[in-house]
């Protein structure tokens, strides 16, 4: 098998699309990743990166065009990395997203002939995300707020809208964007570290009309941002509050930095299967609140509650899925590590009337290994991890915990499959795998599983 250098530029055919969005081709037998291909296309590349199985290419030449390639609507596209199948027809590539659930059970969990079901498609393609975190940056024409380049974490694109962001939330980035201009703000500069705006993160219950909008930068300009707030409230009505964080450190985030109320509240509300969550600023929620009907439905059916059960709630967050299925359960119990998210799943259990709910602050690992006569037996358990999945830690005390059922919400097919081997090999069979599309145009797939104890 020949295995080519970086630099050299060879011609493959794309036979299928891998997790993250890439086209897959073979050159001698040697595996190939390039972006921005489709199935069915002969495209010419050039080697960037080769590891020992597998190589990563750019694409330099598109000779042939593929069946499933589409024309993407979006302007920015490959230039930004959110959308990485714009490209690709939207069915083709939910059958990817399929077939990747497939491969990562058999490669990683070495489990073959499990029911993976067509996946639910998403409702909206575009125009779909309740949740944006933009980031400013010095333009050609003065300060810009957008996104950074693919693979860049110091080159930007700007833009007029983003596709995936709903209408308010293009709207509430460009009265921002105004704004910063009107005050002769400098967006950040990440490779001298030098400016002011730093991010903006533009949030919104989609079922109630709410918006809540944070503003990132440096220290020293409270009075600037003070005088957005009467901007920003005339101009979207739906605006519920006004924050202002701010980061004078060289890293990137928008998480965990002291931040103060400009305007109004520092929370907002959403409505998912007729139950109303209160969410503060930071608080994780899906991203995309139609489909999130959905994907708790789909809990919901491989729970399998008769009113009889205990369920617990696994990496419980606000208590969003505790709370929506608290009515078919005899009592809830939700484990959540972060503070602020388990005060939030007790307003939210409060607020909607829920008396069957308890909430726990703690890591799952500890809080589970603590005396049982402390906590109800389980009769089932939903367990919605981040991306990074369950530790092995995190896995045995789930099996020490020995619902009868299990339930499994995942954002990463890899991680997934690693945990459903250490459930089967805890005794417990994986019945199905149900996949909803959260996040069309991109890679990424959430999917619902159901184990039973043998």
């Amino acid at each position: 098998m020949a295995r080519p250098k970086p630099g050299d530029e060879l011609e493959i055919t794309i036979d299928d699309i891998a997790f993250g969005g890439s086209g897959v081709g073979r050159h001698d037998g040697f595996v190939i990743f390039c972006p921005d291909t489709a199935p069915g296309e002969r495209v010419r590349v050039r080697v960037r990166k080769r590891k020992r199985r597998h190589a990563e290419a750019e694409l330099l030449e598109l000779l042939s065009i593929g069946p499933d390639r589409v024309e993407p609507p979006c302007p920015y596209v490959p230039k930004c990395g959110g959308c990485r199948l714009q490209h690709v027809d939207y069915a083709r590539a939910l059958a990817a997203k399929r077939d990747q659930i497939v491969e990562h059970l058999r490669r990683i969990g070495r489990l073959e002939g499990i029911e993976v079901r067509e996946p639910d498609p998403a409702e909206n393609l575009f125009g779909y995300r309740n949740k944006m975190e933009y980031s400013a940056f010095e333009g050609p024409d003065g300060i810009e707020i957008g996104f950074h380049q693919r693979g860049r974490w110091d080159l930007m694109v700007g833009l007029d809208a983003c596709l995936l962001a709903t209408s308010l939330g293009n709207a509430a980035r460009d009265s921002v964007t105004a704004w910063a201009r009107d005050e002769g703000l400098e967006g950040w500069d990440r490779r001298e570290h030098a400016g002011q705006l730093r991010h903006v993160v533009v949030r919104e219950g989609i079922n109630t009309g709410e918006l809540l909008v944070t503003i990132v930068s440096t220290s020293g300009i409270d009075e600037a941002v003070d005088r957005l707030a009467p901007l920003l409230s005339a101009a979207h009505p739906e605006l519920v509050g006004l924050l202002h964080a701010v980061s004078d450190d060289v890293g990137e985030t928008t998480a965990g930095l002291p931040t103060r109320v400009v305007w109004g509240e520092d929370r907002f509300h959403e409505r998912v299967r007729g139950v109303t969550l209160e969410l503060s600023a930071g608080a994780f929620f899906q991203t995309n609140t139609v489909m999130t009907d959905l994907l708790y439905e789909r809990v919901a059916q491989a729970a399998e509650l008769d009113g009889s059960q205990v369920l617990y709630d696994l990496f419980a967050g606000v208590g969003s899925i505790g709370v929506c299925l608290a009515s078919g359960a005899r009592e809830v119990v939700a484990i959540e590590i972060v503070a602020d998210a388990v005060e939030d799943a007790r307003r939210n259990a409060a607020a909607n009337g829920v008396a069957n709910h308890t909430a726990i602050a703690g890591d799952v690992r500890v809080v589970l290994r603590e005396p049982t006569q402390e906590l109800p037996p389980a009769d089932v358990v939903v367990i919605d991890p981040p991306r990074a999945g369950l530790s092995g830690g995190a896995c045995r005390r789930v099996l020490e915990l020995a619902p009868p059922v299990l339930v499994y919400v995942s954002c990463q097919p890899a991680t997934f499959a690693d945990n459903a081997r250490r459930f089967v090999d805890g005794g417990y069979r994986l019945e199905y795998v149900q996949p909803v599309d959260m996040f069309p145009q991109t890679p990424h797939i959430e999917a619902v599983a159901r184990f039973t104890r043998e």
